[in-house]
This record gives structure tokens, sequence and C-alpha cells, in this order.
């Protein structure tokens, strides 16, 4: 199958997005230029990438997101390659997390099965692929602080989507 990778703007900056058939393999975003999106993909993707117009409507439904549309992607299968057993399950726990809510990297742990592993959580978030479809930015530390998040914007683009998503709620 075509691997095939799409870079357009949104409310949140440049989003870059690829994947082949209707499996997204990565998505970049928040970058404040399409040329610094490409960058970003060309160091993360293996060569043999056609550069196109990728799947419209998962482009169209980033789109309405990022400009305040409620959307949980939970429809959208993401490439699990590469991750661990517990990786997965916290990836699974995460996307039923809804849209507009929030989970500390504690019980997001004990919804894995790995109670008292935070930081592993933590660990497994920082290496999040396809950010908004797998919804990192919606783990949060203890206390209702932000944690990490590593999108170009960091956490001020954290801070910016769980606003959008408490405004659509």
């Amino acid at each position: 199958m075509e691997r095939q990778l799409v870079v357009f703007r949104s409310e949140l900056g440049w989003i870059g997005l690829a994947g082949a058939g209707r499996t997204v393999e990565r998505l970049s975003m928040g970058h404040a230029a399409a040329d610094e999106v490409r960058e970003r993909m060309a160091r993360d993707l293996p060569d043999g990438w056609s550069d196109r117009n990728w799947w419209p409507e998962l482009r169209r439904r980033l789109v309405d997101y990022a400009s305040g549309t409620a959307d949980d992607f939970r429809d959208v299968e993401v490439a699990m390659k590469g991750l661990t057993p517990f990786g997965r399950r916290v990836v699974t726990a995460l996307r039923r997390i809804g849209y507009g809510r929030r989970i500390a990297y504690g019980e997001l742990a004990a919804k894995a099965g790995a109670p008292g592993a935070a930081r592993a959580v933590g660990s497994v978030m920082s290496h999040n692929r396809v950010p908004l479809i797998i919804p990192c930015h919606r783990v949060i530390a203890a206390g209702g602080k932000l944690g990490g998040f590593s999108a170009p914007q960091g956490l001020s683009l954290k801070q910016r989507l769980l606003d959008l998503e408490a405004a659509g709620r």
C-alpha cells in the first residue's frame, strides 16, 4: 500500500499527516510553516512517502477540530508498531478518554493495568507519534499541572488544546 503524506494549515498551525490506506502513522502539528512540517516529517519518516492530498475527510476533520468542532477521532485507526504491550494498553485506555476530559498520568497507568507507573505513562506520551488522534494533551500531572508536551509550541499548545476542548463541551 502506498504511504502518503499531506501538509495543511489549521487554526493550530501547520499540520502534517502521514499514513497508508486508512491507518495514520504520524501526525505533527503546531508548526509555523509548511516547510517546517515537511522538515520534521522527513526526519521522522523513512523514505518512500508520496506528498499528496491523502485522506481528505480526516484532513477536514482535523481542520474543523482546530476551529473548535468536537471530535474524539476514536474511529481513526493508528499504527501501533514499535509500542510495547504496556504502551499499547496505555494508548488504548487513553483513546477512551472523551473530548474535553482530562486524566492524570497515574490514573491512566491504573486504567492500563499498571498502578504506580505514572512515569512510564509519561514516557509513552512523550513518544506519541499521532497527537490529537491519540490525545496525549488530555494527560495531566497530579494536582492539575500540565505536565509535558513535545509539540513545537510545547505547553502553550497543550493548554490551547485543553481550552479548545473545554469550550466545545
